[in-house]
């Protein structure tokens, strides 16, 4: 009757030697050279620790219904403005005109949170006024929540200006975010919680555009309007207002970020045992050969048989 396998197991088998001898020795050097390169190769290949890293988030974005507008009425200086800040509006005088404002806010699927700003303004004109050029500010609560928790007053400022006098001006475009530098993984960042515009200063120079964008721009984190194709539309009606319209997107942003600790050894060791299991592999055949043909003396131990029992 024949034989046929119903079960295997490998056999171990130990190879032993004196502490001090060349086999002990070489075991040492194959344990250094199996996990130390491994080591020096993952850092030197320039990637070993996660410096930067980036998420995308929606932020949530309201604006603040606080504008200011300026308006070119010839080449020479004249001008008309207003704004949303009445102080501002006591400075002006004659060059005080107040347009009809419209705002809406969309939130095109319903999550909550504000995808899409649409302003629009008539700006009353007498029939010898023209409009050259417009600067219009408006100011908005940027939040960011999902790692460090970002909490600020952020602006753009519309802006464009032609040779030929316009009647209308519309302008489309994104609500970016600007970052000078990473922000942190987490924790709470408040310190441009303040409001872009002093509306309570009743000073002229605290409503200077050159001022607020200067004072703007040193701050690490800003928003600006992402528009590269303004609509500068000419020949207005004697009487008729000075049209603008203005839509703003608040699209995905990409966050840089400084990752924490965990994230770093995570993305460490993932660079180090991905180098480390070629060595291991090229080592233990180099032991296998060493060992099994006896180039360096040792004593092969095998586990004893035990007898059969019927």
């Amino acid at each position: 009757m024949g034989f046929y396998e119903v079960y295997s197991e490998p056999v171990l088998i130990r190879y032993k030697s004196r502490v001090c001898s060349r086999a002990s020795v070489f075991v040492v050097c194959v344990c250094l050279l199996t996990y130390i390169p491994p080591l020096l190769m993952a850092y030197r290949s320039q990637g070993f620790w996660l410096k930067q890293s980036t998420y995308e988030e929606q932020p949530l974005v309201q604006f603040q219904y606080q504008m200011m507008l300026i308006g070119a009425t010839s080449l020479t200086g004249d001008y008309v403005a207003w704004s949303t800040f009445s102080k501002f509006n006591s400075l002006l005088g004659n060059n005080l005109r107040i347009p009809a404002v419209s705002v809406r806010e969309d939130d095109r699927n319903g999550d909550g949170k504000s995808d899409g700003l649409n302003v629009q303004l008539s700006v009353p004109l007498s029939p010898s006024e023209q409009i050259y050029s417009v600067q219009l500010l408006l100011t908005f609560n940027y939040q960011l929540m999902r790692m460090a928790t970002v909490v600020m007053q952020s602006m753009v400022l519309v802006q464009h200006s032609s040779a030929v006098p316009g009647s209308q001006l519309f302008i489309s475009g994104d609500l970016k975010l600007q970052q000078r530098s990473a922000l942190p993984h987490r924790g709470i960042i408040t310190q441009y919680n303040v409001s872009v515009v002093d509306a309570s200063s009743p000073f002229a120079s605290s409503y200077d555009l050159t001022n607020i964008i200067r004072s703007y721009q040193n701050r690490n984190l800003s928003t600006y309007l992402l528009c590269t194709t303004p609509v500068w539309t000419v020949a207005r009606a004697a009487g008729a207002p000075f049209q603008i319209e203005v839509e703003i997107r608040y699209p995905v942003e990409t966050i840089t970020y400084r990752p924490g600790f965990w994230e770093l050894i995570k993305f460490g060791w993932i660079q180090y045992v991905s180098v480390l299991l070629i060595f291991i592999w090229i080592f233990h055949h180099v032991q296998n050969f060493i060992f099994h043909n006896q180039v360096l003396p040792t004593v092969p131990v095998t586990p004893l048989t035990k007898p059969h029992q019927s």
